[in-house]
This record gives structure tokens, C-alpha cells and sequence, in this order.
């Protein structure tokens, strides 16, 4: 009996140290340390940079600080906010870290340790807010006197600097509605120009990464462009435009196997049409360019996907490659809420690094350079289904490939 007890007891302890970690099992387990943390210096992550020493950040910047005791530290704050710890990138002596992006409420310039025995530790340390990012705005060819809103971050009114915003030519918009920490809403002012926003508030001042009524890399804007040539150069309107002609998309589709070319496409052959062979536009590195346009969904849209295809220049006559795996981008913009309508002209943006579906959504290698002499744009399959039946109105200008600034 004595012999028996004691292979079960072998037993039960082999399979325990099977299944608990106590056992050993994750032997470079992160484990917290005791006492106090001590921070000697504060560096850039970077090893190549270790010797660039560092008194203060930007908000959203990240650093490394180095000293000893590290994994001491339970939480960290940048003044009075609380930065995210992740416990792959501490050590003893090493703890990455992000500074908030959130602008403190109250600022002392340092940074406090929560040790895991509940002391705080402080260290000095200054947290500097950006000048304002501009990123994109609601409608890049808003006419003056329309309502507008720049999304980016760090739009910073302050009473005795306030936030300034200059279009190109250093034009000032006098009326600001309202003003959030990454939106700004204004009025475009009069005599607007084509080229660059700047936004400066107390920290500095912030470029767009776009510029207002981008004129470069038009493909299509139905004026001085078209898609004359192709078996469906679609149908245009001028009512109401944001800049002249659109192409208009209207129609009802009744189910997922509906193909309404003639409702809801375009044909651009570059041959056919007359342009230049070659590309429609410099397709060198596409990982810095973006395809744009801009779109009023006049009624909402709830199935399918717009299918957006760069075809060789010399290819016309067919409509195979609808469905052929040539890489293109699908866009969806239904799929988030699951319907799409919009409150009059807005911008659309999609990197060239996204042509690299297939006609029913697979993932397939993202399009090098060269065959961009023609386009197509079609509202058909994509993958997805959607809501039924769906009667999209959607007129669309401005169709253009330009860099990312």
C-alpha cells in the first residue's frame, strides 16, 4: 500500500508540473521585482541612438528609459497621464514606453513610477505637445463658402494664441465654427487657391498632407477628361457638381448575381479614348501615391462592392477582366455601419497600395508599376452581399492618382 501511494503521488506531480507554469514551463516568464525603481537616463529607442540623451518627447513619441529595477515599475505616468505598459518591452534595466498622446490637465514635467508595493517614484522629465497635424479634410474641392471640416490632431485653441488657419496663398479663414482636439470645422474663405493648408496654434504650425483642390494626376473629371471610346463611357450630369460634369452610378440592384454595367460603370480605354500610350499617370513607387476622388451619395448604398480596375493601354473591346484576377482595389464604404450615404461632396482616398484584390475579394500581391492606360469602375461582386434590393445614387468627379505628401 505504502509502494502504491507513493507512485501516485510520482504521478500527480508529473502531470501538475505539466500544467502549471511553477513547474518551469515559461522559464523567461515576466516576473515584477521588488524595492524601487532607479531611472538613470531617458534615450531614443533606437540602439543605433543610444547616445542621444533625451530631457523631454512629443506626445505619441516613444523612449526608452534605462536604469535599474525596472520591472519594479507596476504603472507610469507623464504628469497626470497614464502611459500603456507592456511588459514585453521591460527589463531590469530597459522599459520602451509611448508617451500619452492625451495633453495633460495638470503640468509638473515628470514622470511618476507606481512601484508594485504601491511607493511612487519620481523622475524629471518634460512632455511637449506637437504642432498641429493636418491629415485630410471633408472635401478636397469645396467651393468658397462651404462648410468644411480638417481631421488630423493637436488643433490646440488657446485664449491668448488662437488657432489660425491659412489656405494656400496665405489666405485666412476668418470664420471658425467649431474646434475638437482632431476635427476643425470652418468656412473656406473667399478666393481660395489651389495647394497647401497650414494650421498654427500655440505649438507651431502643421502642413496638410494633401493639398486643397488637387489638379494634379486628373484622370477623369468628365470637363476635359472622359471615358469616351469605351463600350459604357457613363452617363454625366452637371446639376449640382462639385466642379462642372460627374459621372453619375444610379439604379437598383435586385440581388448579389445582378450585373448592371450599364447602371453602374465606365469603361476608360486608353487607346480607344485617344490618350497617350503608356500610363495615366507616373506609376513608379505606389507605396507613396493615392488614388482620389470625390463622391455625393445622393441615396444609400448597402450591397456589393465598387470594383476599381487599372487596365494595359491597348486593352479595349472586352469586359473580361471584370472578372480575370487582374490585382484591383475594392471599395466598400457600406460595410462599417452597412449603409453608405453621404451629406453632399466628400473625398475619397484609397492607396495605390490597396490594388491587390481579386474581382471576389481575395488577397493577391499588391500591383507593381506599369499597365495603368486605362480604368474601370464597376459596382459588382467584390465578395460581399450586403443588404437587398439597393438602390445607390452616387455621382462621382475629380478622379486622380497623386502622391502622398
Amino acid at each position: 500500500m505504502k509502494r502504491q501511494s507513493t507512485y501516485q503521488i510520482l504521478m500527480l506531480t508529473a502531470v501538475l508540473c505539466l500544467i502549471l507554469p511553477s513547474c518551469k514551463e515559461y522559464p523567461d516568464a515576466y516576473e515584477p521585482t521588488k524595492g524601487s525603481p532607479e531611472v538613470l537616463y531617458v534615450r531614443l529607442p533606437d540602439a543605433a541612438k543610444a547616445d542621444s540623451l533625451l530631457d523631454g518627447a512629443f506626445l505619441g513619441n516613444t523612449i526608452c528609459l534605462v536604469g535599474n529595477n525596472l520591472r519594479s515599475i507596476k504603472e507610469l505616468y507623464f504628469n497626470d497621464r497614464q502611459a500603456v505598459l507592456n511588459t514585453g518591452f521591460i527589463t531590469d534595466h530597459t522599459l520602451i514606453v509611448t508617451v500619452p498622446k492625451d495633453i495633460p490637465e495638470k503640468v509638473t514635467n515628470k514622470v511618476y513610477m507606481t512601484t508594485t508595493s504601491g511607493a511612487t517614484v519620481e523622475y524629471p522629465f518634460f512632455t511637449k505637445v506637437p504642432a498641429p497635424v493636418v491629415n485630410s479634410i471633408s472635401c478636397e474641392y469645396a467651393s468658397d463658402g462651404d462648410e468644411a471640416t480638417l481631421y488630423g490632431d493637436f488643433f490646440i485653441d488657446d485664449p491668448n494664441t488662437p488657432l489660425q488657419i491659412k489656405m494656400a496663398g496665405n489666405i485666412p479663414v476668418t470664420r471658425i465654427i467649431s474646434i475638437e482636439k482632431t476635427q476643425v470645422r470652418f468656412e473656406i474663405p473667399a478666393n481660395s487657391e489651389s495647394g497647401f493648408i497650414n494650421v498654427t496654434s500655440l505649438y507651431g504650425n502643421g502642413r496638410s498632407h494633401f493639398q486643397f483642390r488637387d489638379d494634379r494626376g486628373i484622370i477623369l473629371d468628365w470637363d476635359n477628361l472622359d471615358a469616351a471610346g469605351g463600350w459604357r463611357a457613363g452617363k454625366t450630369s452637371d446639376v449640382d457638381g462639385i466642379s462642372g460634369k460627374y459621372v453619375v452610378f444610379k439604379g437598383t440592384i435586385a440581388t448579389q448575381d445582378d450585373w448592371l454595367e450599364d447602371d453602374f460603370s465606365f469603361n476608360l480605354w486608353g487607346e480607344s479614348n485617344g490618350r497617350p500610350q503608356g500610363d495615366l499617370f507616373d506609376a513608379g513607387d505606389l507605396s507613396k501615391m493615392v488614388f482620389k476622388f470625390e463622391v455625393n451619395a445622393r441615396s444609400p448604398w448597402t450591397a456589393l462592392a465598387m470594383q476599381i480596375i487599372f487596365t494595359p493601354w491597348e486593352l479595349k473591346d472586352g469586359n473580361g477582366y471584370y472578372s480575370e484576377p487582374i490585382n484591383r482595389a475594392l471599395w466598400i464604404p457600406w460595410a462599417t455601419k452597412g449603409s453608405y450615404k453621404t451629406d453632399g461632396w466628400e473625398t475619397v482616398s484609397i492607396p495605390m497600395t490597396n490594388f491587390k484584390y481579386t474581382a471576389t475579394g481575395g488577397n493577391a500581391d499588391m500591383r507593381g508599376a506599369g499597365n495603368y492606360g486605362g480604368l474601370s469602375m464597376f459596382i459588382w461582386n467584390g465578395g460581399v452581399q450586403g443588404s437587398f434590393p439597393c438602390s445607390p445614387e452616387l455621382w462621382i468627379d475629380n478622379i486622380r492618382v497623386v502622391p502622398i505628401e
